[in-house]
C-alpha cells in the first residue's frame, strides 16, 4: 500500500541522520494510526532489523516474548540455534551485527514485549549503553500503542534520561493527507460522500486503506462495518483485547459513557456509578494519552488562562459508531439478517466536531489566524451560576487582540438554515465577558452548503466549507 503524508514526522527522522551520534527513538500512538508505516518509511533505504512483540493474549508469557524475539533475530541475521534464556545475550546477539554503518532497529509494540517481563527494560538499557550506542550511526527505534506505559516506564524513567532523542506522538491524518486514499476518484468525489466515510475512519490510515473508492460511502460502510467479515466489524474487540486486557471493562464503561456528549468526571463517575478517586483519573488519563479521548479545558476570558475544570471527548470517530451502531446489531450482523441502521447521521454532528478539531490548525489558517496570536482554543463551556448563564460553543479561538472567534461547526444533510445566526446570538449573549471589551467573530463550519439568506446577512466573518480541509491549496 501506498504511504501517505506524514511529512513533518519524517523530516524530523531524517534530521537525525545528520546528528554524529547513535539516536534512540519513542514513537507512540494509538492502534492502526501508521507508527510500524513509518518506521518503515523511513527505514526503507537502510539496513534495518526489525523486531515486533506477541500480542498481549491470555496465556503469552515473559518467556514467549523472549523466544519471538529470537526467532525473529535468526531470521534477521541469519543465525541458528539462537537461545531465548536471557534478554542481556539476545541483545549482544543482536549488537553484533549493528557495530558499523548506518544502522535501523525498529523494536515495535515495546509495551508488548516487556509487559510480562520486570528485567526487560533495564537490560534494554544496559544493552543501549554497552553497544548499540556506541555506533554512532545507529538508530534505535521504540514504537507503542500504550502511551501512558511508555510515559512511566521510558519517558519517565530514570535508567532512560537523557537518552530520547526524539519523542513522536502519532495522530490522525489531516484532512487534506486522508483525500489521498481517494487516488483519482478524489475529484470526482463529493466533499460529502468523503464526509461520511471520514465521520467513521477519522483520519485512521489503516481504516482508509480499506476503502474502495470506486463504490459509494453507504457501500463502504456496509461491507466494512455490517458484514460479518468486514474489518472494522471486528477491530473493536482486537483494540480492546489488545490493549486493555484485564481492564477492559472500566474502560468501555468510560468511553460508552462519552457515546451522546462531553462529560466532566464528575458526570462520568455518576453514570457509571464509581466514585471520583485518583484511580478513575488514571483511566481516563490512559484513554487520553492513547488517543481515545480528549481532555478539553475551558478558560478564563479576562485572563486568558486554562480553568480547573475540564471536560472529556470521546475523539475517536470509529469508536463511537461502533458502540452506537454496530455493537447494538452485533447478533443479527453475525447471523446475516441484518440489513442496515435506519439514520447514520443521529451523531454525525459530533464526529464532524471531531474532525474539525483535529484540524484546528487549517481552521486558524483559514481565518487568518497567526498562531503567535493565540492566546487560548478549545471547545468553550461555561457553567451556570447566579451570576450568568451556561453556555457551550463548539470551537472557540482567543486572540491577543482581545477577539473571539467564535465558531460553530454545523452538520445537516441540508443546506444550514438561517436560525443558525439567532442561535449564535443566543450563545454570544450569555458568554460571560465582564467589563473586557471583545470584538465576536462568528465563524460558521458546515459540510453541506448554507442558505443564500446567510451569506446575504453579512452576519459571518468567514464561512467555511468542509471541502476547503480536504485541499491542501487552499490552507498553504
Amino acid at each position: 500500500m501506498q504511504f501517505f503524508g506524514r511529512n513533518k514526522e519524517l523530516k524530523k527522522l531524517q534530521d537525525l541522520l545528520e546528528k554524529r551520534s547513535s539516536s534512540l527513538i519513542v514513537i507512540k500512538g494509538r492502534r492502526r494510526i501508521g507508527k510500524s508505516r513509518l518506521a518503515q518509511e523511513f527505514s526503507k533505504s537502510m539496513k534495518t532489523f526489525t523486531f515486533m512483540g506477541l500480542t498481549p493474549e491470555i496465556g503469552i508469557t515473559a518467556q514467549n516474548e523472549k523466544e519471538n524475539f529470537a526467532k525473529q533475530l535468526e531470521i534477521n541475521t541469519g543465525l541458528k540455534g539462537i537461545k531465548a534464556e536471557d534478554w542481556n545475550d539476545l541483545f549482544w546477539n543482536l549488537s553484533n551485527f549493528t557495530k558499523e554503518g548506518r544502522i535501523i532497529i525498529i523494536l515495535d509494540e515495546i509495551n508488548w514485549m516487556g509487559t510480562n517481563d520486570p528485567t526487560f527494560l533495564a537490560k534494554l538499557k544496559s544493552a543501549w549503553d554497552l553497544y548499540f550506542s556506541q555506533n554512532f550511526e545507529l538508530i534505535m527505534i521504540l514504537t507503542g500503542s500504550m502511551s501512558g506505559w511508555i510515559d512511566k516506564n521510558i519517558l519517565s524513567s530514570t535508567g532512560f534520561l537523557g537518552r530520547i532523542s526524539l519523542d513522536l506522538t502519532i495522530d490522525e491524518l489531516p484532512l487534506h493527507q486522508c483525500i489521498q486514499f481517494w487516488a483519482e476518484f478524489s475529484t470526482k468525489t463529493s466533499a460529502y460522500e468523503i464526509f461520511k466515510i471520514l465521520s467513521v475512519t477519522g483520519g485512521m490510515p489503516r481504516y482508509l486503506e480499506e476503502i474502495n473508492p470506486k463504490i459509494s460511502a453507504e457501500e463502504n460502510l456496509m461491507q466494512l462495518c455490517f458484514e460479518k467479515e468486514g474489518f472494522l466489524f471486528r477491530e473493536f474487540d482486537n483494540i480492546f483485547s489488545d490493549l486493555f486486557s484485564r481492564r477492559a471493562g472500566i474502560y468501555k464503561k468510560i468511553i460508552q459513557a462519552l457515546i451522546e456528549s462531553n462529560k466532566s468526571i464528575k458526570k462520568i463517575c455518576e453514570i457509571i456509578e464509581v466514585e471520583k478517586s485518583g484511580v478513575i483519573s488514571d483511566y481516563l488519563d490512559d484513554l487520553t494519552k492513547i488517543g481515545y479521548i480528549s481532555r478539553d479545558y475551558t478558560w478564563s476570558l479576562k485572563t486568558g488562562k486554562d480553568s480547573k475544570f475540564s471536560n472529556y471527548r470521546l475523539k475517536d470517530n470509529y469508536i463511537r459508531f461502533y458502540l452506537k451502531y454496530i455493537e447494538p446489531n452485533k447478533s443479527k450482523i453475525s447471523r446475516n439478517i441484518f440489513s442496515r441502521p435506519v439514520a447514520w447521521d443521529t451523531i454525525m454532528g459530533l464526529q464532524f466536531e471531531n474532525l474539525i478539531l483535529n484540524n484546528r490548525h487549517k481552521i486558524m489558517k483559514l481565518i487568518g489566524i497567526p498562531l503567535e496570536d493565540v492566546v487560548n482554543e478549545n471547545p468553550y463551556f461555561q457553567t451556570k451560576t447566579i451570576a450568568h448563564d451556561g453556555c457551550q460553543i463548539d470551537y472557540l479561538i482567543q486572540t491577543k487582540y482581545n477577539c473571539l472567534y467564535l465558531c460553530e461547526v454545523k452538520f445537516s444533510k441540508n443546506h444550514i438554515r438561517k436560525n443558525v445566526i439567532q442561535e449564535i446570538e443566543d450563545k454570544i449573549d450569555r458568554l460571560d465577558i465582564g467589563k473586557k471589551r471583545f470584538s465576536i467573530k462568528p465563524i460558521l463550519i458546515h459540510v453541506n452548503g448554507v442558505e443564500d439568506g446567510i451569506i446575504k446577512s453579512g452576519y459571518f466573518s468567514k464561512i467555511i466549507d468542509f471541502s476547503q480541509l480536504l485541499h491542501s491549496k487552499s490552507i498553504t
